[in-house]
């Protein structure tokens, strides 16, 4: 029996073109490969979610993190993040001296990862990573609250806020805007855009405010492409 040159078969190996076949096998390992992901990080969490309140997993860019901390760099009080997913804005605010910070994640992988990364990081035992619903977690005692959630929730997640954060509480959301509260500062562009509101006794229903030569910046610098929404001072009696 002859034996063929190594050398010979793995050119014939590089230079042979994929059937139909092996293409379709391909497709399917690919498939199954996306399924196992989804199976694992994605699935798990929302099976105790009504299908409205489903928001998937996309993790935030450094970019954004950035921005999210320009905005809450300094305030006092628990800064947690809803829908923490990998973590990475719970320990970047935790190492920014945002204390305590913590995570509220449902899917029980994506609590690993995140402790995985803190453990990693160094600071397993300062920040914490919690396997609840956002939706059942209670934000009475929350100063800054961070989210970066779908544009299909937003509105029941105002009612949230509006309903539990205490006053003086500061809001960024990531990506998409809270629909009908007014935010204080904005900072960045397209997708990294991040909006900032302050909770007070106006702040949850009041319109977006018209242009006007009055600005009041909030507290800090804004960071580079930062906005400072305008808003009219009250009129004066008389």
């Amino acid at each position: 029996m002859e034996h063929d040159d190594p050398a010979e078969a793995l050119t014939e190996l590089r230079e042979r073109r994929p059937g139909a076949l092996e293409l379709l096998q391909a497709a399917a390992g690919s498939g199954l490969a996306a399924y196992a992901v989804w199976a694992l990080l994605l699935q798990p969490g929302f099976r105790r979610v009504p299908l409205r309140l489903q928001v998937p997993y996309v993790g935030a860019s450094a970019r954004q993190v950035e921005h999210v901390l320009s905005l809450l760099r300094g305030r006092p009080g628990k800064t947690v993040d809803l829908g923490s997913g990998d973590g990475r804005i719970v320990l970047a605010a935790y190492r920014c001296g945002l204390c305590p910070a913590v995570g509220y994640e449902l899917n029980p992988w994506l609590v690993g990862l995140a402790r995985l990364h803190a453990w990693r990081a160094g600071c397993a035992g300062s920040v914490c990573y919690r396997r609840e619903d956002l939706w059942k977690v209670s934000l009475r005692d929350c100063h800054n609250v961070s989210v970066f959630l779908a544009p299909s929730v937003l509105p029941l997640l105002e009612d949230k806020l509006r309903a539990e954060l205490p006053e003086g509480a500061r809001v960024v959301s990531g990506r998409f805007p809270l629909p009908t509260w007014q935010p204080v500062a904005v900072v960045g562009e397209g997708l990294d855009r991040v909006w900032a509101y302050d909770v007070n006794v106006d702040v949850h229903s009041a319109p977006p405010a018209a242009a006007s030569p009055w600005e009041v910046p909030i507290k800090g610098t804004p960071g580079p492409g930062s906005t400072v929404v305008p808003r009219i001072p009250s009129a004066k009696a008389g």
